[in-house]
C-alpha cells in the first residue's frame, strides 16, 4: 500500500471512529443542552415586546410648504443648464443622532444560535460521509441492509440542506429589515413602516426559537434512526461484514 493510500485509510478510519463517537455520545449529550437552552430565559415565556427596540430615527418637525401645492416648477432644457448653473433639489433629512443600530436583543439571540447551526451542519456532514463510506460494492441480492444504508442517508443529507438554509434566512432578516429601516428614515412621518420593523423583529424571534427547536428535533430524528438502524448500517451484508473496515 503507498503511502496516499495509507493516508486515505486512515482517514476513513479515522472519521468511522469520529461518527460512532458522535452517535452514541454526542447526540445524546447535544439533545440535552438544547433542551437545557431552550428551558431558558432567552426563549421560554419570553415577552415579544422584549425584542423591540428604539430605532434612533427621530420624527422631524413640520414644514410648512414655500410654493403653492400645485405649483410645477418649470422644466429646463439640457442646452439651459451651463456647468456653473446649480439646480435646487428637496432637501434631504439627515439623522441627527447618528446610525440606526441593529436590533440588540436579537442579533445577541443570533450570535448563540448560529453556532449550533454550524455544528448541525457538520454533524450531518461527518455522519453522512460516515455512511457513504460503509456502503459495501455494487451486488446482485441481498441489499435490504444497503437499502436501509441509503434511506438514512439520504434523511441526513436532508437535515444537512434545511441546517444550511438557516444561515440564509438570518441574512434575509436583516436585509427585510434594512429596507423598511430606510422607509421609515424616508418617510419618518409614517407610523405603519415603524410598525412593520417591530413586527419583523417579532417574527424573526419565533424564527429563531424555531430554529433552535428544529436543530434539537433534527439531532433527536438522526440519533433515532441511526440507532434502530446501526446494526445494518454497519453490516449491511453478513458476507461482507469483514471487508467494511
Amino acid at each position: 500500500m503507498t503511502d496516499v493510500a495509507k493516508k486515505v485509510q486512515e482517514y476513513k478510519d479515522s472519521l468511522k471512529q469520529k461518527a460512532e463517537h458522535l452517535i452514541i455520545k454526542g447526540f445524546p449529550e447535544k439533545i440535552v443542552k438544547l433542551n437545557e437552552l431552550l428551558e431558558t430565559s432567552n426563549f421560554q415565556n419570553r415577552d415579544l415586546a422584549d425584542v423591540h427596540q428604539d430605532l434612533n430615527i427621530p420624527i422631524p418637525p413640520p414644514v410648512a410648504a414655500l410654493n403653492e401645492p400645485n405649483a410645477k416648477r418649470a422644466r429646463l432644457d439640457s442646452s439651459e443648464v451651463s456647468s456653473n448653473t446649480t439646480i435646487e433639489g428637496t432637501k434631504v433629512y439627515a439623522l441627527p443622532n447618528g446610525t440606526v443600530p441593529c436590533n440588540k436583543p436579537l442579533s445577541d439571540l443570533i450570535h448563540l444560535v448560529k453556532p449550533h447551526i454550524r455544528e448541525l451542519v457538520e454533524d450531518s456532514n461527518l455522519l453522512k460521509m460516515w455512511i457513504s463510506f460503509m456502503i459495501p460494492k455494487i451486488e446482485d441480492g441481498n441489499n435490504f441492509g444497503v437499502s436501509i444504508q441509503e434511506d438514512t442517508l439520504a434523511e441526513i443529507q436532508s437535515v444537512e440542506s434545511e441546517a444550511a438554509a438557516f444561515f440564509d434566512q438570518i441574512s434575509r432578516y436583516f436585509i427585510s429589515r434594512a429596507k423598511i429601516v430606510s422607509k421609515v428614515a424616508k418617510y419618518p412621518h409614517i407610523d405603519d413602516y415603524r410598525r412593520a420593523v417591530r413586527e419583523l423583529d417579532e417574527k424573526e424571534y419565533l424564527s429563531l426559537w424555531l430554529v433552535m427547536c428544529e436543530i434539537r428535533n433534527r439531532y433527536c430524528s438522526l440519533h433515532d434512526i441511526v440507532i434502530k438502524n446501526l446494526e445494518k448500517i454497519k453490516k449491511p451484508r453478513s458476507s461482507n461484514a469483514e471487508s467494511l473496515y
